[in-house]
């Protein structure tokens, strides 16, 4: 009897990995698009994203509302959420290449048949990371609505001065060391995934909670402009998330990066001045 090869088909194993990384966009756009949905119709929120964005004032006055929240605990499980959630919105994109080269590495390697599952944990690693900074962000919240410095109807800052100190410390923090560490490492996917391997269901929660960590790193100051803006106002959610794309993305990223800075120090030293000045 003649023994029959073991050997794959030709281009078996490029079709599988072509359905695998299908898959997995397809999942983590989906999850972007209902993550997207969640925010714009600002749910359990007394407003929509949209009705937000349209009653939005010039920075440092927002709309008085006659009616504030009340912090409990159901309502700051709601601001958590909506943190969260709005982060899944707008930083699952720029992670996507990551997701897609991990995909194909496990694809080729001795875990094959179970790529799928693994960048699943691997993405819940890094929105584990997000879920960490979310509740930082909606303590942050509570604390600043608790000293009169956001209004807690329209969830941005009431002061001037203190938006431009915002927008002055976003700025310098784009030229700091840290931000480019965590750049370069955002941006080069496949040196990230051969300097933090680890085997193992376990081991690719890590590695996406690793790589959620320096992305934390490259853009909290990005996300503490929503604050600025107005947490949900659709146009600095939109605004930002492009820039973080094109940030990570873009071939001259890192020049966008201290571009970006420049121009946020020189509104942040604007109105910084305007609001010290009273103009």
């Amino acid at each position: 009897m003649t023994a029959q090869s073991t050997a794959p088909e030709p281009g078996a194993v490029e079709r599988l990995l072509r359905r695998d990384q299908l898959i997995v966009a397809c999942a983590a756009g989906l999850l972007v698009l209902l993550a997207g949905l969640y925010t714009v119709f600002g749910v359990g929120m007394d407003m929509t994203a949209v009705e937000m964005t349209q009653m939005a004032r010039p920075i440092g006055d927002p709309m008085a509302m006659p009616m504030t929240p009340v912090w409990t605990v159901g309502y700051a499980l709601l601001v958590f959420l909506m943190w969260w959630i709005m982060m899944i919105a707008m930083m699952t994109p720029s992670a996507a290449p990551m997701l897609l080269l991990y995909t194909a590495l496990k694809r080729m390697g001795p875990e094959s048949s179970r790529a799928v599952l693994y960048s699943a944990l691997f993405l819940s690693g890094y929105l584990i990371a997000w879920a960490v900074f979310s509740a930082l962000a909606a303590g942050l919240q509570w604390g600043l609505e608790s000293i009169d410095l956001v209004s807690g109807s329209m969830m941005a800052l009431k002061s001037r001065w203190f938006a431009g100190a915002v927008l002055l410390a976003a700025g310098l923090y784009q030229f700091s060391p840290l931000k480019h560490s965590c750049l370069t490492q955002c941006r080069s996917p496949a040196q990230f995934l051969a300097e933090h391997r680890h085997p193992g269901l376990f081991g690719a929660v890590r590695m996406g909670a690793d790589h959620g960590l320096y992305c934390l790193g490259c853009c909290w100051a990005l996300m503490a402009l929503l604050f600025v803006g107005g947490i949900m106002n659709l146009y600095w959610i939109v605004g930002l998330t492009l820039f973080v794309l094109v940030e990570k993305l873009s071939p001259r990223g890192i020049y966008l990066a201290r571009a970006g800075g420049a121009l946020l120090m020189l509104a942040g030293l604007y109105f910084l001045a305007a609001g010290l000045t009273g103009f």
